[in-house]
């Protein structure tokens, strides 16, 4: 499945990236999966994206919990708790 991710505020800035395509296999079907798998990349995307960072996720716009499932094409967003002004 392919989706589109979005990276906002001081995890940009961790990743260097503000957005990318990816391709996830079948049993990645939820946002918090996607987090893992993005985690899992090791250095800087564990820092920004490692379980006890704080984070908000978001798909298709919408504020959401890890659950939410994946559609092809979905836009999957991570970004701090406060993204400032």
């Amino acid at each position: 499945m392919q989706i589109n991710l979005r990276f906002f505020a001081s995890v940009r800035e961790l990743l260097g990236t503000a957005n990318e395509a990816l391709t996830v296999a079948g049993d990645v079907t939820t946002v918090g999966a996607v987090r893992t798998l993005l985690a899992a990349r090791g250095g800087a995307w564990a820092e920004a994206l490692g379980e006890g960072r704080a984070l908000r996720m978001a798909f298709n716009q919408v504020m959401c919990p890890a659950t939410t499932p994946l559609q092809e094409g979905c836009e999957v967003a991570f970004f701090p708790p406060v993204t400032g002004g």
